[in-house]
Protein backbone atom coordinates (compact mmCIF):
# COMPACT_ATOMS: atom_id res chain seq x y z
CA UNK A 1 0.00 0.00 0.00
CA UNK A 2 1.23 3.47 -0.75
CA UNK A 3 1.62 5.77 2.20
CA UNK A 4 -1.47 7.87 1.47
CA UNK A 5 -3.79 5.31 3.05
CA UNK A 6 -1.60 5.06 6.14
CA UNK A 7 -1.39 8.85 6.39
CA UNK A 8 -5.20 9.08 6.09
CA UNK A 9 -5.61 6.65 9.00
CA UNK A 10 -3.11 8.62 11.09
CA UNK A 11 -4.85 11.92 10.36
CA UNK A 12 -8.28 10.46 11.16
CA UNK A 13 -6.97 9.08 14.47
CA UNK A 14 -5.48 12.49 15.25
CA UNK A 15 -8.80 14.20 14.52
CA UNK A 16 -10.61 11.70 16.73
CA UNK A 17 -8.07 12.37 19.47
CA UNK A 18 -8.06 16.16 19.03
CA UNK A 19 -11.77 16.80 18.84
CA UNK A 20 -13.15 19.71 16.87
CA UNK A 21 -9.87 20.94 15.42
CA UNK A 22 -7.06 18.82 14.04
CA UNK A 23 -4.14 19.48 16.38
CA UNK A 24 -0.84 19.64 14.40
CA UNK A 25 1.08 17.81 17.15
CA UNK A 26 -1.46 14.97 17.26
CA UNK A 27 -1.49 14.85 13.46
CA UNK A 28 2.30 14.45 13.36
CA UNK A 29 2.40 11.78 16.06
CA UNK A 30 -0.53 9.69 14.79
CA UNK A 31 0.71 9.90 11.20
CA UNK A 32 4.17 8.78 12.34
CA UNK A 33 2.58 5.88 14.22
CA UNK A 34 0.50 4.84 11.20
CA UNK A 35 3.50 4.92 8.84
CA UNK A 36 6.21 3.70 11.26
CA UNK A 37 6.17 0.08 10.05
CA UNK A 38 7.51 1.03 6.62
CA UNK A 39 10.88 1.92 8.12
CA UNK A 40 11.71 -1.69 7.26
CA UNK A 41 11.51 -0.75 3.56
CA UNK A 42 14.53 1.56 3.78
CA UNK A 43 17.15 -1.22 3.80
CA UNK A 44 15.31 -2.95 0.93
CA UNK A 45 15.40 0.26 -1.12
CA UNK A 46 19.14 0.54 -0.43
CA UNK A 47 19.71 -3.07 -1.48
CA UNK A 48 20.59 -4.24 2.03
CA UNK A 49 19.00 -7.62 2.72
CA UNK A 50 17.71 -8.11 6.25
CA UNK A 51 17.35 -11.56 7.78
CA UNK A 52 13.83 -12.82 8.39
CA UNK A 53 11.73 -11.69 10.18
CA UNK A 54 13.20 -8.19 9.89
CA UNK A 55 12.83 -7.64 6.15
CA UNK A 56 10.12 -5.57 4.54
CA UNK A 57 6.64 -6.32 5.92
CA UNK A 58 8.25 -8.31 8.71
CA UNK A 59 8.46 -7.72 12.46
CA UNK A 60 7.86 -3.96 12.29
CA UNK A 61 4.41 -4.71 10.84
CA UNK A 62 3.41 -6.93 13.79
CA UNK A 63 0.77 -6.19 16.38
CA UNK A 64 3.35 -6.61 19.16
CA UNK A 65 5.57 -3.89 17.69
CA UNK A 66 2.48 -1.70 17.19
CA UNK A 67 1.80 -1.93 20.93
CA UNK A 68 5.48 -1.45 21.76
CA UNK A 69 5.56 1.76 19.71
CA UNK A 70 2.03 3.03 20.33
CA UNK A 71 1.96 2.82 24.12
CA UNK A 72 5.12 4.89 24.75
CA UNK A 73 3.96 7.45 22.17
CA UNK A 74 0.68 7.79 24.03
CA UNK A 75 2.40 8.09 27.40
CA UNK A 76 5.29 10.36 26.44
CA UNK A 77 4.25 12.42 23.46
CA UNK A 78 0.49 12.80 23.36
CA UNK A 79 -1.37 14.75 25.99
CA UNK A 80 -4.16 12.49 27.17
CA UNK A 81 -7.20 14.33 25.87
CA UNK A 82 -10.29 12.37 26.75
CA UNK A 83 -8.37 10.00 29.00
CA UNK A 84 -5.17 8.01 29.05
CA UNK A 85 -6.83 4.73 28.06
CA UNK A 86 -8.50 6.31 25.02
CA UNK A 87 -5.22 7.91 23.95
CA UNK A 88 -3.36 4.61 24.40
CA UNK A 89 -5.96 2.66 22.41
CA UNK A 90 -5.94 5.21 19.57
CA UNK A 91 -2.13 5.17 19.47
CA UNK A 92 -1.88 1.39 19.32
CA UNK A 93 -4.72 1.22 16.79
CA UNK A 94 -2.97 3.77 14.54
CA UNK A 95 0.26 1.77 14.66
CA UNK A 96 -1.52 -1.59 14.21
CA UNK A 97 -3.53 -0.29 11.26
CA UNK A 98 -0.42 -0.38 9.09
CA UNK A 99 0.06 -4.14 9.15
CA UNK A 100 -3.66 -4.81 8.93
CA UNK A 101 -4.09 -2.54 5.90
CA UNK A 102 -1.06 -4.10 4.23
CA UNK A 103 -2.82 -7.47 4.54
CA UNK A 104 -5.33 -6.07 2.00
CA UNK A 105 -2.67 -5.72 -0.71
CA UNK A 106 -1.22 -8.06 -3.27
CA UNK A 107 2.07 -7.63 -1.44
CA UNK A 108 4.50 -10.45 -1.92
CA UNK A 109 4.98 -13.00 0.85
CA UNK A 110 2.49 -11.46 3.26
CA UNK A 111 2.69 -9.58 6.55
CA UNK A 112 4.29 -10.85 9.80
CA UNK A 113 1.30 -9.63 11.77
CA UNK A 114 1.65 -12.25 14.53
CA UNK A 115 5.41 -12.01 15.04
CA UNK A 116 7.04 -13.08 17.46
CA UNK A 117 4.36 -15.66 18.28
CA UNK A 118 4.13 -17.12 14.78
CA UNK A 119 6.52 -16.78 11.83
CA UNK A 120 3.61 -17.02 9.37
CA UNK A 121 3.09 -14.12 7.01
CA UNK A 122 -0.54 -13.30 6.42
CA UNK A 123 -2.60 -11.85 3.60
CA UNK A 124 -6.36 -11.54 3.72
CA UNK A 125 -8.42 -13.47 1.16
CA UNK A 126 -9.82 -10.20 -0.18
CA UNK A 127 -6.98 -7.97 -1.42
CA UNK A 128 -8.42 -5.02 -3.31
CA UNK A 129 -5.36 -2.75 -3.04
CA UNK A 130 -2.32 -3.23 -5.29
CA UNK A 131 1.07 -3.12 -3.58
CA UNK A 132 3.03 0.10 -4.06
CA UNK A 133 6.32 0.06 -5.93
CA UNK A 134 9.29 0.76 -3.65
CA UNK A 135 11.64 3.70 -3.87
CA UNK A 136 11.68 5.98 -6.88
CA UNK A 137 9.56 3.47 -8.81
CA UNK A 138 6.67 4.92 -6.80
CA UNK A 139 6.89 7.96 -9.10
CA UNK A 140 6.14 5.77 -12.12
CA UNK A 141 2.75 5.79 -13.87
CA UNK A 142 1.78 2.64 -11.90
CA UNK A 143 2.66 4.39 -8.65
CA UNK A 144 0.61 7.44 -9.59
CA UNK A 145 -2.39 5.23 -10.48
CA UNK A 146 -2.11 3.58 -7.07
CA UNK A 147 -1.89 6.96 -5.36
CA UNK A 148 -5.06 8.07 -7.17
CA UNK A 149 -6.82 4.82 -6.22
CA UNK A 150 -5.89 5.33 -2.56
CA UNK A 151 -6.99 8.97 -2.64
CA UNK A 152 -10.46 7.80 -3.68
CA UNK A 153 -10.51 4.79 -1.34
CA UNK A 154 -9.43 6.78 1.72
CA UNK A 155 -11.26 10.02 0.87
CA UNK A 156 -13.81 9.52 3.69
CA UNK A 157 -11.01 9.40 6.27
CA UNK A 158 -9.22 12.35 4.70
CA UNK A 159 -12.42 14.40 4.63
CA UNK A 160 -13.18 13.53 8.26
CA UNK A 161 -9.66 14.49 9.32
CA UNK A 162 -9.25 17.67 7.31
CA UNK A 163 -12.75 19.15 6.99
CA UNK A 164 -12.92 22.38 8.99
CA UNK A 165 -15.45 22.41 11.78
CA UNK A 166 -17.09 25.54 13.09
CA UNK A 167 -17.63 25.92 16.79
CA UNK A 168 -21.22 25.32 17.81
CA UNK A 169 -23.24 28.48 18.29
CA UNK A 170 -23.88 29.24 21.92
CA UNK A 171 -27.22 30.58 22.97
CA UNK A 172 -27.56 32.71 26.05
CA UNK A 173 -30.81 33.19 27.84
CA UNK A 174 -31.89 36.83 27.92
Amino acid sequence: MASLGHVAVGLAAARLHSGERLDPRSAAVFTALATFADLDAVPAMLGVPLPPPFGHRGALHSLVVAAAVGLPAAALVLAPRGGRLRTALLSVAAAASHGILDCLTHGGRGIALLWPFAPTRLLLPWRPVPAAPLGFRFLSPAGMRLLTFEAVLFSPLLLYALWPRRPAARFQAA
